[in-house]
């Protein structure tokens, strides 16, 4: 990763943090503390972050409710009938009994019209896909402690202790803002922090992404795209794309038109 994107991250973390050690930017990086070291130096000596010991503080603080990200209801208006197909496709691996996990997104959410008559555990970071379930089905809905990000309509948490290591799951389901050789990616740090939290927690990891998400890029990278057991994905996607995500061991999961057609 080039320094100036680096700097880049460590002073998008900060601010979401106010304040972040060095370990916690290496991992979010992928740099060695070495060279985070160096980084929180070389800016703090430009005045961007204050240097602490063991890490970086920001110069101002955060300000509050405010996270990266496209607003959840544009979101669910595009490419809505592929997103429906996906999630219609990725319903199919939940049982009864089952303990899964699902993470915000305008994918993942329309999966829960396809849940209603299943009773099963669902721990989200998703405040409409847990309105949607306590109203309309019997599952029991867990949620992380933290703050309500209404425009995206999530729950995040910088912190560790927000409840989401007391859950095991067997399968977590999770949109992304990009996939590409280089991993699944997001647009914040924030939600960086809580999707590698809720990763750590479930057995399988079921990608849920249209095809317009290899087109997309994102400097956050949540993990690499080995990480993902199965991908859906729509009609769309591109031969190479496919390709890769063959090549990554991932197994790839196309909702078909006739899927989308289905009653």
């Amino acid at each position: 990763m080039h320094e100036r994107e680096r700097h880049r991250m460590i002073l998008s973390a900060v601010q979401v943090r106010t304040v972040a050690t060095v370990q916690q930017f290496a991992e979010l990086t992928g740099a060695s503390e070495a060279t985070i070291r160096r980084d929180i130096t070389v800016l703090a000596g430009l005045r961007k972050l204050r240097k602490v010991r063991g890490g970086a503080e920001a110069m101002t603080a955060p300000m509050p409710g405010t996270v990266a990200g496209e607003d959840f209801g544009a979101a669910r208006g595009r490419n809505a009938e592929q997103k429906r197909a996906i999630a219609r496709e990725a319903a199919r691996l939940c049982e009864d009994g089952d303990a899964v996990i699902l993470n915000g997104g305008s994918t993942t959410f329309e999966m829960v019209h396809h849940l209603t008559a299943l009773r099963f555990s669902v721990l989200t970071n998703s405040f409409p896909i847990a309105d949607h379930l306590l109203r309309h089905s019997k599952c029991t809905v867990l949620l992380p402690a933290g703050t309500v990000y209404r425009e995206q309509g999530l729950i995040l948490s910088p912190f560790e202790a927000d409840g989401i290591a007391h859950f095991r799951a067997r399968r977590m389901f999770m949109g992304a803002q990009g996939i590409s050789a280089v991993g699944i990616a997001e647009a914040d740090p924030l939600i960086v922090q809580s999707e590698q939290r809720l990763m750590r927690q479930a057995d399988e990891l079921v990608l849920l992404a249209d095809s317009s998400k290899f087109s997309n890029r994102s400097s956050f990278v949540i993990a690499p795209l080995e990480r993902a057991d199965i991908l859906v994905t729509d009609e769309g996607i591109s031969d190479a794309d496919a390709a890769m995500v063959e090549a990554a061991g991932v197994t790839l999961k196309v909702a078909s038109r006739e899927s989308r057609n289905e009653a």
